[in-house]
């Protein structure tokens, strides 16, 4: 009975073991999946124009870019090839107790064939039958024989789906170490990848040590120039809220006075949050969202009210939701910026080459509202997006779908 208790729980414990094994590894596979696309946008996007002359800086940045994706992939690789040396651990203790569990049927069943040819030789079927006592006695004797007819079958059947069985199970445990020896491979050559990359990165960075001040002024200014245009828009936003305001309440409150539609508008992009769609059809995030240190000036901190997303160029900029057009900012120094808002929503397309809306427009979700700004000089083609409750930034990597 305790035999039978502890073999149970252990069969319970292992295959639950293994049902989250098997999760952790479609989800590393999916992380992996998404990473590899990454990094081949990355490729295309900032690097696929070598014939152009790239800002240092922008040289830097973007190769920091891509060395972090093919770092988490390297990591997740890994991960990858611990997850299915588990499940080739648990495959191979499963194979050798369906191999023991085999091995005892077949003893099993070789002693019921012995024990029926014995009963066959010794003593006649039809013999055993006719020197039963009584009827009841022949009926339970013919019942016993068609019993024991239906157990040698079933342990035949047994026996049969046992291989079947233990011959599925090797053929997943080949195909697992064939899958951990790719990986392994796999990770070897980005590995090496990866040190190309970072060679040619601390090479770059020599060269700006050499030229830091001339370079750390450069990028003081992009930062004075970003800090500029935030308090813009977060004036911008602040006006349209006064206005939402005039002659409803005395609330001092910086919040928009939504009517019954803004609210409408409101509540289904507040729904749609983590599905709102790319405000690119194709692009990468290079600047992540909030305070952080510079790839470059590391001692530097520098605050993004948003995400910098390099595209191609000429690429289409799109509303990420319904709403109007609130305003276009055109700031000294820079490329204009389109801000629309959603209810109490607003949302910010800055560095654009070319605007196709204007003020109250009333725009869908993916409708075009201009073209992404390039660099004529580099190549490079990027566009910052961002994100207000009311005046308050948000993390677009929560918004937007697989950002």
């Amino acid at each position: 009975m305790y035999k039978c208790f502890y073999f149970t729980f252990f069969l319970i414990f292992t295959l639950n073991l293994y049902s989250q094994n098997l999760e952790r590894q479609k989800e590393l596979e999916n992380k992996s999946r998404i990473l590899k696309k990454e990094i081949k946008k990355i490729n295309e996007l900032l690097f696929s124009n070598e014939k152009k002359e790239k800002n240092v800086i922008d040289e830097v940045e973007d190769l920091e870019v891509k060395l972090s994706f093919r770092e988490e992939l390297i990591k997740i690789n890994n991960e990858q090839a611990n997850e299915i040396i588990k499940r080739i651990n648990i495959n191979e203790k499963t194979v050798l107790n369906k191999r023991n569990e085999l091995d005892k049927l077949k003893r099993d069943y070789s002693e019921m064939i012995k024990n029926s040819y014995h009963s066959r030789s010794l003593n006649n079927r039809l013999m055993f039958l006719f020197s039963s006592e009584n009827f009841y006695q022949a009926y339970k004797r013919l019942d016993y024989i068609k019993q024991y007819s239906i157990s040698r079958r079933k342990f035949a059947e047994e026996i049969h789906n046992k291989t079947k069985l233990l011959q599925e199970l090797n053929k997943s445990l080949i195909n697992q170490k064939l899958k951990k020896d790719n990986l392994i491979v796999e990770n070897r050559k980005e590995k090496q990848i990866l040190l190309k990359e970072k060679k040619r990165q601390k090479d770059v960075i020599q060269f700006l040590l050499k030229k830091r001040r001339t370079f750390s002024n450069q990028i003081s200014l992009k930062q004075k120039l970003a800090r500029e245009i935030d308090s813009k828009i977060e004036a911008l936003i602040k006006e349209a809220i006064l206005v939402s305001k005039k002659n409803k309440t005395k609330s001092k409150s910086i919040v928009f006075e939504l009517t019954p539609e803004s609210k409408l508008i409101a509540t289904n992009f507040k729904a749609n949050k983590g599905r709102l769609p790319w405000p690119l059809k194709k692009g990468v995030v290079i600047q992540r969202f909030g305070k952080q240190p510079h790839l470059i000036v590391k001692t530097t901190m520098i605050q993004s009210n948003g995400v910098t997303i390099a595209t191609k160029p000429k690429a289409v900029v799109r509303s990420v939701f319904n709403g109007e057009v609130m305003a276009i900012l055109v700031y000294k120094g820079s490329n204009p910026s389109v801000l629309i808002r959603h209810g109490n929503y607003v949302t910010a397309y800055k560095n654009l080459g070319r605007v196709d809306v204007k003020k109250g427009d009333k725009v869908k979700a993916k409708e075009q509202i201009g073209v992404v700004f390039t660099n004529k000089k580099s190549g490079k083609s990027t566009m910052q997006f961002s994100i207000f409750n009311n005046t308050v930034p948000q993390n677009p990597k929560n918004w937007i779908i697989e950002m």
